[in-house]
């Protein structure tokens, strides 16, 4: 059966269609068309998941975190303290232990009235106006009574760091005072960035904001989840652009560099921008960020004391002055709180009471050793590359490949996808898309096996059973692999074909009961079909009374189908006569077979009614196999072989029969019977008889009558009951008397089937 190359390739486009189907619901997905929430969440727990296998777990020395804890809270009292507290707080770190640089993750919003200074200059006013003595004790003792003057002076000129907060309060309150923003306008090329943008705020009372050189926001982003992933480095109010409270420390530690937008420099995107800089005389130090301006938060490990990514410092071990001298001399130190109370706990990936100072603390870290983590605001086209070359790759591949490829294939991909993700996040600090993909490769994958297994499963079961009962068990499952290449439409192919009519099967029938023949006869086929289906590859056609019916070459292509063929006649020939020596042991009559075989183009498929039909071959070639069986008894022979068959078996010895012309066919055909393989080397007497019969051939077709009977009595009497020599002594003794025919060609008519 030749492959059914425009059915094959109508199941492969429709198994790649499958295949193809996540891919579309991929790309729609990252394209914003189809918004699926499952991918978006498993988007993150990649995410959350890669962030907690990397962390690197060790502590920063040069970062540290000031807690106000809650034993600070039980040892000095609840928060705020008083401002005179906080200003020997600060002078303790600023001085005492020379930190480089001081920030606050919390906010000053209102002005400090626990000294009473502010009823006593209500007095002053008021009822006391006119008492002379208790302004001027007043007016002495107020710089001493003024706690929020004392934590200015204490800040003042100082590299401090205040924080404070935006609000998305659609009022638009504010309180307390801004610092100047961070990023002046004229650098923006006149384009505004997509930073975050806020209504309100709350910051510093003006005392302690203009004493600060320096504040920034300590605001983070809440992903919908609740978690927070990141921190924006720059924020919008008003048209403005401010800085984090972390980019406010760099930049302090740094010596106050300037800060710049920085933009691509490629023609095509020259206004996209990739990061901010900072610049500082000739040093620059770029910060990348993500469309939003924000940056993700490279967390070091579990957090708080125990998470041991930083140094943690009770706050009232710094104002009790507990720390000796100069312990954290250099250090960058931030004041926060991990006080359940003090509402400042983060959920996070990496914990659900995360302390929001060490979220500052971590970006600062990233910063100062270059290992900022950022999605590009080129993730998206990445995603739809890689999308487009995974699907395609899986669709076009999958279909082709049986299922242990198709897994090794899928597992590669998979694992190749989180290799490359791996790589960009280590060694480039960029977080590109994974999870969209990974499902595409796992969908493609089980599509194409569910596919695979309820469709092409059952077409190969089909296939099975319906060529199962006449084609060998080898060739089914050679064909199984791939059904779409075989099918019972008809076509035209070159095979060889097999005629075998059981001999002596009236006498047998005459004397046998019904049951006995039965029996008999299966036992003959079943050997037969055996022979044919079993060592030799054969297709069995049909059986016909006592005649089977065989052909090679379909439904699987097999090249040499005459060879194979040839044998089987030889190996039938020689299990018929063991059958007759059983049946010599029995008193049962012996049975004799003639075998035609002719190798041409026939038309092959599925043929008959629309009630029954069966894998047939029809035509001139088949019709001559049918009539070469026939001739097998003329010339008392098992076989009759044409001389096409011979022609494409030449691993056997032949022995040439004559020149025949049957019924339906008017050109001469030269016909052999099989004397055994190659390797089979016949007795010396049989290979001198061999050589003395083509001497006789071409005798007799020669017209040399005298020769040709002296050579043909000498075969003879070699073998006296030979009935091949016998006939052509018949054939001699008529033509002998005839005159010299110059166009006989020495072939012999045969007018019936």
């Amino acid at each position: 059966m030749r492959p059914r190359t425009g059915s094959w390739l109508a199941r492969r486009w429709r198994r790649i269609a499958v295949t193809l189907l996540p891919l579309l619901f991929a790309l729609l997905h990252v394209g914003g068309i189809l918004h699926l929430q499952v991918l978006e969440r498993l988007e993150k727990i990649i995410y959350d998941t890669r962030l907690r296998a990397t962390m690197p777990g060790t502590m920063d020395e040069r970062i540290v975190i000031v807690d106000i804890d809650e034993r600070s809270l039980e040892r000095t009292g609840q928060w705020p303290w008083g401002r005179d507290k906080m200003a020997r707080f600060a002078s303790e770190l600023l001085e005492r232990q020379q930190v480089a640089v001081l920030g606050f993750d919390v906010v000053f919003a209102e002005p400090d009235g626990s000294s009473g200074l502010a009823s006593l200059q209500n007095l002053a006013q008021g009822p006391l106006r006119g008492q002379a003595g208790f302004a001027e004790q007043l007016a002495r003792l107020a710089p001493e009574l003024d706690y929020d003057a004392q934590f200015g002076r204490a800040l003042q000129g100082r590299p401090v760091v205040l924080g404070y907060y935006f609000t998305s309060d659609r009022d638009g309150r504010a309180r307390g005072v801004l610092p100047e923003p961070a990023l002046p306008l004229d650098r923006l090329r006149g384009k505004p960035l997509r930073a975050t943008s806020w209504q309100g705020h709350g910051s510093n009372i003006e005392v302690l904001a203009k004493a600060a050189p320096s504040a920034g926001f300590f605001n983070s982003v809440t992903d919908p989840d609740g978690v927070v992933r990141s921190l924006p480095l720059l924020a919008e109010y008003q048209g403005r652009y401010y800085e984090s409270l972390a980019l406010a420390m760099l930049r302090m530690a740094t010596g106050r560099s300037d800060l710049y937008p920085l933009y691509a420099t490629s023609e095509f995107d020259h206004d996209v921008l990739k990061g901010i800089q900072l610049r500082k005389d000739q040093a620059r130090l770029a910060l990348p960020v993500d469309a939003n301006l924000a940056t993700l938060i490279p967390y070091r490990g579990l957090g708080d004391v125990s998470g041991g990514s930083f140094r943690y410092v009770s706050a009232s071990d710094v104002l009790e002055g507990k720390l000796a001298a100069g312990s954290l001399r250099g250090r960058l130190v931030l004041v926060g709180s991990t006080a359940p109370g003090l509402v400042d706990l983060r959920v996070t990936p990496v914990g659900r009471a995360y302390p929001g100072v060490e979220a500052h603390a971590n970006v600062l870290s990233a910063f100062i050793d270059g290992t900022t983590i950022v999605q590009p605001d080129y993730a998206i086209d990445f995603d739809g590359f890689q999308l487009l070359l995974v699907g395609l790759l899986l669709a076009f591949s999958l279909p082709l490949l049986t299922a242990g490829w198709a897994v090794v294939l899928s597992a590669g991909v998979f694992a190749g996808l989180v290799a490359l993700n791996l790589w960009f996040y280590e060694t480039q600090g960029l977080v590109m898309p994974l999870a969209t993909v990974l499902v595409l490769a796992l969908s493609a994958f089980t599509l194409n096996m569910v596919y695979g297994y309820f469709v092409e499963s059952r077409s190969k079961r089909e296939l099975a059973a319906l060529f199962g009962t006449y084609v060998p068990p080898e060739l089914v499952d050679e064909m199984v692999k791939e059904p779409e290449r075989y099918s019972m439409d008809a076509s035209n192919q070159e095979l060889t074909v097999m005629f075998c009519d059981m001999r002596g099967f009236t006498a047998l029938s005459e004397t046998m009961e019904p049951l006995q023949l039965q029996a008999m006869l299966n036992g003959v086929f079943s050997r037969l079909t055996h022979i044919i289906r079993g060592r030799r590859q054969g297709t069995i056609d049909k059986y016909m009374g006592d005649c089977v019916m065989a052909f090679w070459g379909a439904p699987v292509a097999t090249p040499g189908h005459a060879e194979l063929a040839v044998a089987a006649a030889l190996d039938m020939a020689r299990a018929i006569g063991q059958l007759n020596e059983e049946h010599r042991g029995k008193g049962l009559p012996e049975i004799g077979v003639g075998i035609g075989l002719n190798t041409g183009f026939m038309c092959v498929g599925d043929m008959g009614s629309d009630i029954r039909r069966s894998y047939t071959v029809i035509g001139d070639a088949v019709n001559l196999g049918s009539r070469l069986e026939g001739l097998s008894k003329t010339y008392g022979v098992t076989m009759v072989v044409s001389d096409s068959t011979r022609a494409m078996a030449p691993g056997f010895i032949w022995q040439e029969l004559d020149r025949v012309r049957v019924k339906g066919k008017a050109q001469a055909v030269t016909i052999y019977t099989p004397l055994a393989a190659s390797s089979e080397p016949l007795p010396p007497e049989r290979v001198q008889q061999l050589a003395l019969w083509q001497q006789f051939l071409a005798a007799y077709r020669a017209q040399e009558w005298e020769a040709s009977a002296l050579l043909l009595r000498n075969l003879h009497a070699s073998e006296p009951g030979n009935i091949l020599y016998a006939l052509y002594a018949g054939r001699i003794e008529a033509l002998r008397v005839l005159p010299f025919q110059p166009d006989w060609d020495g072939a012999t008519q045969f007018d019936t089937k």
